[in-house]
């Protein structure tokens, strides 16, 4: 396979990847929903990216990297149907409220008892998400924040990331906004400059603030041309009034 061929092959899996977080993260945002996205992107993000490079590989960091693969795995967890028993064979969760707080358990363990390795910053960044999706802003605040000032820039761009979505479940869209723009101006392998671009041009549409909205989006077009980002951006684009 030509160089050339699997460069491409790379962008457009990257491409994909972005189209899903933006897409899903835009219209959380636009509808104003207080739960924030811990679902399979940002799942397979942290869980498909070899944790275990992530941190010194002694024998403290092995445990805490066992227990954090327990714990995302269980965040991960399918649903059962309404009504439907549980299979002993085949975990699953009656609700997203009952599986969020047996991770938050899980991930709070983790916290408390490796604070001061690798595994320990990610389960804490998952601690902020599970907080949330139980409806305990503050909580999920205060570890997001923690997390976001932490030195593995991709790490903290998540947290940022997520952090921006609790202060507009707050509704402190100025913070929110500063943090998009944080991310834009400084895109990591976590979240893109597309991504967060998208992300805040749906902020401002929520806001009825177009010119801003459609600045943005022209901007992704024009910065990703020929993708299936710049292809949302103009379907976005002829959504606005």
């Amino acid at each position: 396979m030509r160089a050339e061929t699997r460069h491409q092959l790379k962008q457009d899996k990257f491409s994909r990847t972005t189209l899903e977080v933006a897409e899903a993260t835009a219209h959380w945002s636009v509808e104003h929903k207080s739960r924030l996205i811990a679902g399979a992107v940002i799942v397979l993000v942290l869980a498909g990216s070899a944790l275990g490079a992530w941190y010194v590989l002694n024998q403290q960091d092995e445990k805490a990297s066992a227990d954090l693969s327990r714990a995302v795995r269980t965040l991960d967890t399918q649903l059962r149907p309404p009504g439907a028993p549980a299979d002993p064979e085949f975990p699953s969760f009656a609700s997203p409220k009952e599986r969020a707080t047996e991770a938050h358990k899980q991930f709070q363990a983790i916290v408390d008892q490796y604070p001061h390795t690798r595994s320990g910053e990610i389960a804490r960044y998952f601690l902020g998400l599970t907080s949330s999706q139980l409806g305990n802003d503050a909580s999920a605040e205060r570890d997001l924040k923690s997390v976001s000032e932490s030195g593995d820039k991709d790490l903290a761009a998540l947290a940022k990331f997520a952090l921006a979505g609790v202060y507009l479940s707050t509704n402190r869209n100025r913070e929110a906004i500063e943090l998009y723009n944080q991310l834009i101006q400084k895109p990591t392998t976590t979240v893109s400059k597309p991504m967060a671009q998208l992300t805040l041009a749906a902020v401002y549409g929520s806001e009825q603030k177009t010119a801003e909205a459609r600045l943005l989006y022209q901007e992704v077009q024009k910065e990703n041309p020929n993708t299936e980002v710049a292809q949302l951006a103009s379907s976005k684009l002829q959504e606005l009034k």
